[in-house]
């Protein structure tokens, strides 16, 4: 072996990359996972002996970094769309024939084509499994990754590059012997928790002490978003790419997809071998029963089988709807479903007070994972859940402790009792009742709707009416802090539960209120102190904290967890009232949904029927409730409170009705109602409707009759089928451009 530093560093190197790529791509380990783990320390050690020789793609910088302050935004070169969901044979037999209808002129194929094309006989398709994970687009530039980014909405998600290049089976540079790499390519694929990985961390949780992750997908999805990529690279995350993005034109992907996974392979990117090519619908079929046999043996949860065309040519002849694409679909199984013995019940309570039943049951191995606990919704349904889960109307029974239930996963992640077996009741079983009282505080509970004191079947919510109730305490601070409502970065709810465990075992750093967070600058040499706390993560907290004080009306009231008050009603009451002050001294009357002035609604964004838009997003009856709290003894007390830590409780949203509105008297969008379809070259969607917006219209998410407008973009879906069916105008992009140089 050469004595050379750099020789010897490069042979490691390349070694390492050899080992994750035989491991990940080809399934053919050529090393054991410790000699692997002594080769990287080796590097490692010749890495910290020669600085010099520093690669920021080395196998030793997957987990070398250090933790990030937080994430920022990356808008998606092409959008990531949802697939279509479907749970028959008949539902994808009729997806392939329209297809086939669809396909039979591809030369047809276009915006407004209205011939009838003929039948192709031939269809190629592939078949995969669909790794229930999240959702990951990496691209790579002139073969090294750039960036990896999460779906978000689909047209922009989370810079997560620094978790993606601690996950072993993402390689960090693409090698392929044949050709070089390409200038850009975008790979779109999975990140997944491997079960035998997951049962392993969730083992080392509850040794520690610390909350059990509920299923594999939510926990993938929680590791990606951790800041550590230390903590992502212990958690042995996967991945497996199953779809394209952007690519440059030297990318030479292939034609078909079945070429473009070979192609990925050829560069070290792994794909999943469950992979079937397919010429008819029959074999679809048969692939999709054939690994329905094999689901729960492969190592990884899986939730059905993707479905897609195999040509490029005709998965761009076919299009796209608004949400999805039309040459691929997902057929989901059907949940598996188990029976096993309850236990107990738990009353869980929540931000806003409600409880919510939660069984426990004795372990059951569902859907390739152990399953503990369910979900019981609420406890008008345990008064009657069905004796028959496939006839859910038929017979029901009041659930009883030591009854044998069915267990199945909803969308097979939330476990959730789903039926009883009555003939096995044991003759001393007695019936969960649902508690009188709060189970964390004590205080009186009350039941929603009214009736259902006389009639306890219909009851769908009961609630702890104690605002100062610890467990709604807990929860409201943890939604308060969330990058919806104040976005306080660094707050989370780890180091929530963590400050108030100090406070509680006598730290004496209160954290009770939604004040409380905002004097927590006070305390910072105590919160120095805590575990995992140094410096740097500290300021950067306290900076979070001052930033949020100046978030506004709109998200203070959203942060609270006010009932009926979410993040849309929040704006408008925002939108309406200046000020805490004025929106105090409104009546209830002025809560309620009314007419308005035609040029009062155009300016706060409605369209051209205001008598039935309510002003502040709130109806007849939730205006009382919405009304009743603001007024009573604790939201005055805490706003007060709020108001005393510098918490600026002025809207950033008021429209003065004193104003005149804006919009042009010719606007041709005033008052219009505007839906939009496909892509368009010179907006994304966001910028478009506020644009259309600020011009008078109502940007609407459905064609109907009251539809004035639908704007056509490429790939325009059924809005446009739609629009022509109802007969309303259809606009391209250059009607539109020619319309706003007119406005």
């Amino acid at each position: 072996m050469t004595t050379d530093p750099a020789k010897q560093v490069a042979e490691l190197r390349a070694l390492l990359d050899r080992a994750n790529r035989a491991y990940y791509v080809d399934a053919q380990p050529i090393m054991s996972d410790p000699e692997y783990d002594r080769r990287l320390k080796q590097l490692e050690e010749f890495e910290a002996a020669h600085p010099q020789l520093d690669d920021a793609n080395s196998p030793t910088k997957r987990v070398g970094g250090e933790p990030i302050t937080g994430f920022k935004t990356i808008k998606h070169a092409l959008p990531m769309l949802s697939i279509d969901n479907t749970y028959t044979e008949q539902d994808v037999r009729d997806w392939f024939a329209r297809m086939q209808r669809d396909l039979g002129d591809s030369k047809a194929s276009t915006l407004f084509a209205t011939t009838t094309p003929a039948t192709p006989t031939t269809l190629p398709t592939v078949a995969e499994p669909k790794v229930d994970g999240l959702a990951l687009s990496l691209r790579y530039e002139s073969g090294t990754l750039a960036h990896a980014v999460t779906r978000g909405d689909g047209t922009k998600g989370d810079d997560v590059t620094h978790a993606a290049r601690a996950i072993r089976s993402i390689p960090l540079r693409l090698s392929d012997e044949k050709r070089p790499a390409p200038k850009v390519l975008e790979v779109r694929g999975e990140v997944f928790f491997p079960l035998k990985e997951f049962e392993r961390v969730n083992k080392e949780r509850e040794e520690a002490g610390d909350d059990l992750f509920l299923n594999p997908r939510n926990a993938a999805a929680g590791t990606l978003k951790n800041l550590d990529p230390k903590l992502v690279a212990s958690r042995k995350l996967r991945f497996v790419a199953h779809g394209r993005g952007e690519c440059s034109p030297d990318a030479d992907t292939g034609e078909t997809y079945w070429q473009f996974l070979a192609s990925l392979r050829a560069l070290g990117v792994p794909t999943n071998p469950g992979s079937v090519r397919c010429e008819s619908v029959d074999d679809i079929l048969a692939a999709i029963r054939d690994f329905d046999a094999k689901r729960h043996h492969v190592g990884y949860a899986i939730d059905g089988m993707v479905v897609r065309l195999d040509s490029f040519a005709q998965q761009q002849s076919l299009g796209t709807t608004s949400k999805s694409p039309r040459w691929v679909i997902a057929y989901k199984y059907p949940a598996e479903r188990k029976t096993t013995v309850l236990v107990s019940v738990a009353h869980q309570v929540g931000k806003t007070g409600k409880m919510t039943p939660r069984a426990t049951m004795e372990p059951v191995l569902l859907a390739g994972t152990v399953v503990q606990h369910a979900t019981l919704h609420n406890y008008g349904r345990l008064r009657q859940l069905p004796v028959n889960p496939d006839n859910p109307t038929g017979e029901t029974a009041h659930l009883c402790i030591g009854d044998t239930v069915h267990v199945e996963k909803a969308g097979e992640i939330i476990p959730q009792v789903v039926g009883i077996v009555l003939e096995k009741r044991p003759k001393d079983a007695k019936p969960v009742l649902p508690p009188d009282t709060c189970p964390e505080c004590g205080s009186p509970a009350e039941v929603e709707p009214p009736e259902a004191e006389t009639d306890p079947k219909v009851e769908t919510t009961r609630r702890c009416m104690n605002p100062e109730c610890p467990a709604q305490v807990r929860e409201k601070l943890v939604w308060f802090t969330g990058r919806k409502q104040m976005d306080i970065d660094g707050l989370g709810e780890k180091t929530i539960d963590q400050i108030r465990e100090a406070a509680n075992n006598g730290a004496q750093i209160p954290l009770h209120t939604f004040a409380d967070i905002f004097q927590l600058r006070e305390h910072r040499d105590k919160l120095l102190a805590l575990d995992r706390m140094g410096e740097k993560k500290v300021d950067n907290l306290l900076a979070g904290i001052e930033a949020a004080k100046s978030r506004g009306l709109s998200r203070v009231l959203a942060g609270m967890g006010i009932r009926h008050v979410g993040d849309g009603t929040s704006k408008l009451l925002a939108k309406q009232f200046k000020d805490l002050d004025a929106l105090l001294a409104a009546s209830e009357e002025q809560l309620r949904p009314r007419s308005l002035p035609k040029d009062r609604a155009l300016a706060l964004g409605y369209a051209s029927e205001p008598s039935q838009r309510p002003e502040t997003g709130l109806g007849d009856g939730t205006a009382h409730v919405v009304h009743a709290y603001l007024h009573s003894k604790p939201a005055q007390a805490t706003f007060k409170a709020l108001r005393d830590a510098g918490v600026d409780l002025s809207s950033k949203d008021w429209i003065d009705p004193a104003s005149k509105p804006t919009i042009a008297a010719n606007s041709p969008f005033a008052g219009k109602t505007i839906v939009l379809t496909g892509t368009l070259e010179s907006f994304d969607r966001t910028t478009l409707s506020e644009k259309l917006e600020s011009l008078g219209a109502k940007v609407s998410g459905s064609v109907s009759k009251k539809t004035d407008i639908v704007i056509a973009g490429a790939e325009a879906g059924s809005k446009l089928d739609k629009a022509r069916e109802l007969g309303v105008a259809v606009w391209d992009e250059a009607q539109l451009l020619a319309a706003f140089k007119n406005s």
